[in-house]
């Protein structure tokens, strides 16, 4: 039997057990000697004392500042460099409790600041402060979203959120689960539609079936290949339907594909349509996708993960008419809408199909014999056991905004995009992706003074290709704003800027500064 080291009276003590002594004799010993454990009871004057630091800490120098645009949105530091800066060495013994907050400050240094106005990179912005309350509520109650017995707050929230949700999109009866990301939520509506099209796959499998095929737009987002390799389809069983020169499907060319699948004798099982593509933030034409999937029978989804925002306004849901005729949809509240990573919604029409798909009513969580109304465990609903709440941070947020609060931040965002898209135009150097924009997502080269006026030849267009890298890379070491850029293949494009537009605290002034640091990172290149 080896030592054991204990707590006595706040003082670390080694407890010697001879390697002969019995089981027995280990428990008496450990009784005798008083071992008591510190630093887990929130009761304890030194962890609130704790507590109330790093609530402290996190308000001064991680919230406060971040919405200050005179405030670098980021710190940048080469991967090696921020090991280093961060000790992340894990050692024997636990380090002071003020050495902890330190460590706090130094991952909040090393880190990007999303809620700047100024970070414009990725489809998501700082998190609503409403919704940050729910998120830490969440992480205190530690909820276990499967059974109502464990979590009958939050299965209640959930229930009417979706409901809630359903309603948005014109889904009388429909339910819905919370997804770790859209790329899951796209996985879970493959799956729901291989079981719509053959029910018995569920206990069968695929080894005896038909080939089966999903499609989607070829700008649509790239968690469809995951999902077909993920769930045994094959990344070749993936067909992609051509998009216009905006981003949006075809849909003659969906009619088209679909035929062409049922001559090679392969089913069609789903479409995946897009409100806001990743990229150019186009909006499928949902109405004449609806009639296609519908006269085939082929299982309509929509991947409304960015662009679903437009929901929540009177003015721009027009965006997403004939979302209701979709069978299921994915929504991401944490990116336009503003909660808290992750807040990711998978909405079905069908009021319990998810159940039927995925149910297999585990006899130690779903006895049916409960003092309680059973249907209100609603783990059955996701191929998840386990699941966190992410309901509590959207009922806070959306309680304590209001529907109308909701829809006007995502107006003013569409409002400073076409203020920035007019800036752009009128500005000497910039030239527009596209000469119109239905979404945040604005596209844009930047050309230096010495590519303007010249010839546009292949030649050309690759020297424009390496100017928003490079000028990506100073705003990083400068760290005055972040912008993502990227290449469009599909569309014949090189690296282009992509401006996204979803913070509500930005202002006009920002999308001034854009255009001005642009210029004066850019310039003389």
């Amino acid at each position: 039997m080896p030592n054991v080291v204990g707590i006595i009276d706040g003082t670390s003590h080694e407890i010697l057990i001879s390697s002969t002594e019995s089981h027995q004799d280990f428990v008496v010993a450990i009784e005798n000697a008083t071992v008591s454990y510190s630093g887990y009871s929130y009761a304890e004057p030194e962890i609130q004392q704790f507590v109330k630091d790093f609530s402290k800490l996190i308000l001064d120098e991680a919230l406060i500042p971040q919405t200050d645009p005179n405030t670098k949105v980021l710190n940048f530091r080469q991967p090696l460099d921020l090991q280093k800066f961060l000790d992340l060495e894990i050692y024997e013994e636990p380090v002071p409790r003020e050495k902890l907050l330190e460590l706090g400050r130094k991952v909040i240094d090393g880190s990007i600041v999303p809620g700047h106005p100024r970070f414009l990179n990725q489809l998501y912005t700082g998190v609503d402060p409403y919704s940050l309350f729910g998120a830490w509520l969440t992480e205190v109650l530690n909820c276990n979203v499967h059974t109502y017995e464990v979590s009958p707050a939050m299965v209640t929230l959930e229930n009417y959120i979706f409901k809630k949700i359903s309603s948005l999109i014109g889904y009388p009866n429909g339910e819905g689960i919370f997804c770790p990301g859209s790329s899951f939520s796209n996985l879970i509506a493959i799956h729901l539609a291989r079981f719509r099209h053959n029910p018995t796959l569920k206990e069968k499998g695929l080894f005896s079936c038909e080939p089966m095929v999903i499609l989607k737009s070829e700008d649509a987002h790239y968690s469809v290949e995951k999902g077909a390799n993920f769930l045994g389809f094959g990344t070749e069983n993936v067909v992609k339907v051509k998009s216009d020169d905006r981003g949006r499907v075809i849909p003659e060319d969906l009619e088209n594909k679909i035929q062409q699948c049922k001559q090679k004798k392969c089913a069609p099982i789903m479409f995946m349509a897009s409100c806001g593509t990743t990229v150019l933030g186009s909006f499928d034409d949902l109405e004449a996708i609806a009639d296609i999937c519908q006269r085939n029978n082929v299982w309509m989804h929509v991947d409304a993960a960015w662009g679903g925002g437009v929901m929540l306004s009177d003015k721009l849901k027009y965006l997403t008419k004939g979302i209701e005729r979709s069978d299921s949809v994915a929504w991401n509240i944490h990116k336009m809408s503003g909660a808290g990573i992750q807040c990711s919604a998978f909405v079905v029409k069908e009021k319990g199909f998810l159940e039927k798909c995925n149910a297999y009513r585990a006899e130690y969580l779903f006895q049916p014999d409960k003092i309680y109304d059973t249907s209100f465990d609603i783990g059955d609903r996701t191929i998840q056991c386990g699941r966190k709440n992410d309901v509590l941070k959207l009922w806070l947020m959306w309680k304590g905004r209001g529907d109308k609060a909701m829809g006007a931040r995502i107006e003013k965002a569409f409002d400073l995009a076409a203020y920035l898209t007019e800036k752009l135009k009128s500005t000497e150097g910039f030239r527009l992706v596209l000469p119109e924009f239905q979404c945040t997502n604005i596209s844009f080269w930047y050309i230096p003074p010495r590519l303007r006026g010249k010839q546009e030849t292949a030649e050309w267009w690759e020297e424009v290709g390496k100017v928003a890298p490079a000028i990506k890379g100073r705003m990083m070491l400068k760290g005055s704003i972040m912008i993502s850029y990227q290449p469009l293949s599909s569309k014949g494009l090189v690296n282009f800027f992509r401006v996204i537009i979803a913070n509500p605290v930005c202002e006009r002034s920002d999308m001034d500064f854009i255009v001005d640091e642009i210029i004066n990172l850019g310039q003389d290149l």
